[in-house]
């Protein structure tokens, strides 16, 4: 998604030089000592060209899906020309009142559909819900809370007439920890971002609202995503940034969650702004046609990010089935598809099963999450929060009532407090420094990040501001605060309920105050953050992406005068991702270390829920903190590196990003991935593994059936034309043709000439299936269960807590990383008691991409199975018989 209002780019501040990253490793993305050892992806420097796949794959209804598309093609066969194409176009960027609609079909009773961001949470309106971040719903590895907030946030949009929920996020996956959107997603390890995710759209689609995956795919920066969005950073640039990824890492660490989201029967993928391979996502034939509909086996809809689209004839050859927003460029009017669609399918370059499988995978998507029983109609608007205005906001149409201020809240309010608990993660806490009491003598706050925003919690558009207390960074994946609940608010109340003294400072740079403060408190909590967002936005020199790891508002000056005179000072930290720590980890006066992340609206409630006891920390890092940023091997691009053409970003690390990369280069993190404390402690005995009888893999074998059509069309240009006095509103995408000649109708100089054709594109005959396909999400014999794990887990501490077992393997091959996370466990155990660790291990889990037969295989490697509570403590293993 892209802006809220256009005008917003005219305000951002101005480009920094190189962002002020020396150390940043251009012209290229990956430190030297970082590149792969896989020849694969280390030739990643080498031109890197997408191969074409033709034709775009028909939807079938395999998987549970059956049923949606009989619904769907009798639906469809129903429908005209213009009435196909207006479901596959948007209307045009604020024609209407949601951040997106495409067509509608009166005739038949089915409406405009409402998609709105955002992951978390329904984006600009009022009364709904402000969850925790992507990145918090990570650490908890709680899989039961990621469906719950899903469904929470599924019926908050459905509630306010939202039909199609924008999120959830696996790309950015998080290649570089400086990446500006990597909080809307999970984690930059693939197994946990594609569990968690599935469980995410399992939630969204139960509540009766169609989620999307987005963004797909190698979407991980912000600098140079659109080359239009560049210019305003000071550089010109002829095309998008190509991420430039290899065969073998993208099966096994980028596609990897989102054939999890597939296979969780996900409605719809948004495909990114970036190039894969230098070819435009969004007509990107093998990226769509080939890895997601044929090789996974996608049965619903692709639609573009908002104007990611670059051409109109080869965006639906190469496998995209919606345009969003519709117009081609913000309020422009134009379009690549509307009439020009309709001119493609009438004059043949676009064959008419091609546009039918369009709509019905649309439509197919609609029925299966159950749209038909579900629907509320729209009653909020997207670009004012006034209960009066123009239902065509852009060209100030219709006056009339557009916002009902529908409460969608209903209590979940409870369960985001509950994610954010149990998302904070406990990283030193010396001498049980924490719980506290509240009847501590002194509690002293300290940070802007403590505190409130002078200009309100929405004071700053899309949160494009680091003002107070960051509990969602920024960008189009916001949603509005009904209220804040900031620390130093809850910390207050914990406090003076205990008829204790408190005092607060919120100002970073009050230097002499907070000195003077620190010494006297008996307790100091010290607030930093490090906040990013989209590249729509600048704040504070960062377009998005952060231009470093440190804290922001001087941090680290706040940190060190407190804890210089305070020796139980506790630093809290709401960041977006990793940051240094510089020496904190092991300074004796830094007590007690918590990561928060984005915990949302209860921000200040979980985080004193934790702080005072009545929550024990269960959480875990879903990502590694390093001590240095080139110890992640992997960074940004801040400067073209190809004169004005596409900036080229290889990814010659291959699969060694965060924990793996730490792992193969021998570099000690100051705190790893999985890890987390508790306040009591936990032991891991009594590993067992049990082999599970299953057949042989199978290649997927066989053919398609032949491409259907649904319904006829006349070649009648007539028949095509704007209907006898109807009433266009400006700006409008419509189906309508100008004119009785298509050449003339279409506009373009170049109609007609060859080469927009590729080949193959247009045979709708019977076409081989892949080898690794055959059912959404890949091979079914890939999720057979191979392997069965147990293990004891005992609380060996003082209270009651919850650890979380994860699981690891080593696949043993020279190319493999040391150990990939394959599963894990959040169980809750009582005092003195025990609780036993149960995980599957599928084929998928111990197989290896092999490039020359486009398969998955199981190596002859040995193999081993680790057992622990994070990526470098893992006291139980055994070899895989």
């Amino acid at each position: 998604m892209w802006l809220e209002f256009p005008f917003l780019l005219l305000i951002t501040a101005k480009y920094i030089n190189a962002d002020s990253n020396t150390t940043a490793p251009f012209p290229n993305a990956t430190y030297p000592n970082a590149i792969s050892p896989n020849p694969i992806a280390a030739q990643g420097t080498e031109p890197a060209l997408s191969p074409p796949f033709y034709p775009s794959p028909w939807g079938e209804g395999t998987g549970d899906w059956a049923s949606a598309y009989a619904r769907a093609r009798t639906f469809v066969s129903q429908l005209t020309l213009l009435e196909k194409v207006n479901l596959t176009t948007g209307v045009g960027w604020q024609e209407e009142r949601c951040v997106g609609q495409n067509g509608a079909i009166p005739r038949l009773g089915f409406r405009s559909l409402c998609l709105q961001d955002s992951p978390l949470g329904v984006r600009n309106t009022d009364y709904n819900s402000a969850f925790p971040a992507g990145v918090n719903v990570a650490a908890t590895f709680d899989r039961g809370l990621a469906y719950a907030r899903g469904q929470a946030m599924g019926q908050e949009h459905r509630g306010k007439g939202v039909d199609i929920v924008l999120g959830p996020v696996a790309g950015p996956l998080g290649r570089s920890p400086e990446g500006g959107r990597n909080w809307e997603g999970f984690s930059p390890d693939p197994a946990l971002t594609g569990i968690l995710m599935a469980e995410t759209i399992r939630g969204i689609q139960d509540a009766g609202v169609m989620a999307c995956a987005k963004h797909y795919v190698g979407n991980e920066q912000e600098h140079f995503r659109q080359a239009p969005e560049t210019a305003n950073s000071g550089y010109v640039i002829n095309d998008s940034l190509s991420s430039n990824i290899d065969d073998v890492t993208m099966h096994e660490t980028y596609l990897w969650p989102f054939a999890d989201a597939v296979r969780a029967g996900v409605g719809s993928v948004m495909c990114s702004y970036n190039q894969l391979n230098n070819s435009y996502a969004c007509q990107n034939s093998y990226l769509l046609n080939y890895l997601l509909k044929r090789e996974l086996g996608f049965q619903g809809f692709v639609l573009s990010d908002w104007a990611a689209q670059h051409s109109g004839v080869g965006a639906a050859l190469g496998g995209l089935d919606m345009t969003m927003p519709g117009d081609a460029s913000f309020d422009s009017g134009n379009s690549f598809w509307g009439s020009n669609l309709t001119i493609a399918v009438l004059n043949g370059t676009v064959p008419q099963w091609r546009l039918d499988d369009m709509a019905v995978r649309i439509v197919a998507a609609w029925y299966y999450v159950g749209r038909d029983n579900n629907s509320v109609p729209i009653n909020f608007d997207s670009w004012t929060l006034d209960t009066f205005g123009y239902e065509h906001f852009v060209v100030k149409q219709s006056y009339g009532l557009v916002n009902e201020h529908v409460d969608v809240r209903a209590e979940h309010g409870n369960l985001i407090r509950q994610i954010g608990s149990a998302s904070v993660v406990l990283l030193k806490n010396t001498n049980n420094a924490l719980p506290l009491t509240g009847r501590e003598k002194l509690t002293a706050v300290f940070g802007n990040d403590a505190g409130s925003n002078p200009t309100g919690p929405n004071g700053c558009s899309d949160r494009g501001c680091d003002n107070g207390t960051l509990a969602m960074a920024w960008g189009s994946g916001v949603a509005n605060f009904p209220f804040l609940v900031t620390p130093e608010t809850a910390i207050q109340n914990e406090v003076v309920n205990q008829n204790g003294a408190f005092q607060s400072i919120t100002d970073n740079f009050a230097g002499l105050q907070i000195l003077s403060l620190a010494s006297q408190a008996t307790v100091a909590i010290v607030f930093v953050n490090a906040d990013a967002g989209e590249g729509f936005i600048t704040v504070d020199g960062n377009i998005g992406d952060r231009n470093n790891l440190t804290f922001w508002q001087g941090g680290d000056t706040l940190v060190q005068n407190v804890s210089s005179q305070c020796n139980n000072t506790i630093l809290v930290m709401h960041t977006v991702g990793p940051v240094l720590l510089s020496n904190y980890s092991e300074n004796p006066n830094i007590t007690a270390i918590l990561w928060a992340g984005l915990p949302g609206e209860q921000s200040g409630n979980s985080i004193a829920d934790v702080l005072y006891g009545r929550v024990n920390p269960g959480a875990k890092l879903p990502f590694t903190m390093g001590a240095t940023r080139e110890d992640y091997g992997t960074d940004l691009l801040y400067v073209p590196n190809n004169e004005d053409g596409s900036p080229q970003v290889s990814f010659t690390e291959g699969n060694f990003i965060d924990y793996r990369a730490f792992d193969r280069a021998g570099i000690q993190p100051v705190y790893e991935f999985g890890y987390g404390l508790s306040y009591t402690t936990f032991s891991f005995s009594n590993l067992k593994v049990s082999k599970v009888n299953v057949g042989p893999y199978t290649p997927t074998a066989g053919r398609t059936p032949a491409a259907p059509s649904f319904g006829n069309f006349t070649n009648n240009t007539g028949d095509y034309q704007f209907p006898s006095n109807f009433s266009a509103v400006p700006l409008y995408i419509y189906p309508y043709v100008n004119g009785s000649d298509l050449r003339t109708a279409s506009g373009e100089e170049d109609y007609g000439l060859p080469g927009f054709v590729p080949a193959g594109s247009q045979d709708g005959s019977p076409q081989p299936r892949a080898a690794a396909g055959g059912a959404p999400g890949g091979n079914p014999q890939l999720y057979d269960v191979l392997y069965q794990v147990s293990a004891t887990v005992t609380n060996t501490g003082r209270i009651p807590g919850e650890e979380v077992a994860q699981l690891y393997i080593s696949l043993g091959g020279r190319y493999d990383p040391k150990v990939v996370l394959r599963n894990f466990q959040r169980l809750p155990i009582g005092l003195n008691c025990s609780a036993t660790f149960t995980a599957d291990i599928t084929r998928r889990d111990i197989s290896n991409w092999d490039t020359a037969s486009q398969n998955w295989v199981i190596s002859s490697s040995p193999k081993t199975v680790y057992v622990g509570s994070s990526s470098r403590n893992l006291p139980l293993s055994a070899p895989l018989p």
